[in-house]
């Protein structure tokens, strides 16, 4: 007989709620690169997102019990939103001067064309993302990989909705233009492109990758 991976999710679930030290371990092994990868969107210092692993773990493995199965893949998905959670306390306990609200921030930021990705590796667009503001970057996440209304955000952040819309607004200009001094350093300047950061910015999409 063999086995499905939504058998076996069930089978490390009925573990894990049972508390098994076997389980968690398991559990660890599998999700743990793709949940660091999660909290490296929001948090961009090692040593804090450490912090914000360990703290979303512990949360993991202590309200598992409340977890119940909805098919395959929500576990991953369940625990995911617990280290956005997290990563996104840990951002507003700190207060950084990046999470104050884009009025109170200098303005003058030229419009940006969106430039063309497709020859950008994804992960190198991940880390670029990394690399914006703090503020900028938590906006963006959540609505491109969480699929936040604008209001959604504010109210997570602690922000009006308007600094939502305009950090968004920044956040993609500022990542088009780390996008095109990728390009100038790396990329074949005969290679034509037609997919753009409109086209990944669309929560949809890049959800998805």
């Amino acid at each position: 007989m063999r086995f499905t991976i939504g058998d076996r999710e069930k089978q490390l679930i009925k573990h894990l709620h049972s508390g098994e030290r076997t389980a968690m371990k398991e559990f660890y092994s599998l999700y743990a690169g793709y949940l660091s990868a999660v909290g490296s969107r929001y948090i961009s210092d090692d040593n804090d997102l450490k912090d914000v692993l360990q703290d979303s773990f512990l949360k993991i493995f202590t309200h598992i019990g409340d977890f119940h199965y909805q098919g395959q893949g929500s576990l991953k998905a369940w625990a995911a939103r617990i280290v956005v959670n997290v990563a996104i306390t840990f951002l507003r306990q700190r207060r950084h001067d990046d999470l104050l609200p884009a009025e109170n921030m200098a303005v003058g930021e030229m419009e940006t064309d969106d430039p063309p990705i497709d020859d950008i590796p994804p992960e190198v667009i991940h880390q670029l993302v990394r690399e914006l503001p703090e503020g900028y970057r938590a906006v963006f996440n959540l609505y491109v990989f969480e699929q936040k209304s604008h209001r959604e955000i504010a109210q997570i952040l602690g922000i009006k909705q308007d600094s939502s819309a305009s950090q968004l607004h920044r956040a993609k200009n500022l990542l088009a233009r780390k996008i095109e001094q990728y390009r100038a350093e790396h990329a074949d300047p005969l290679s034509p492109s037609e997919y753009t950061l409109h086209t990944i910015t669309q929560p949809s999409t890049l959800s998805k990758q």
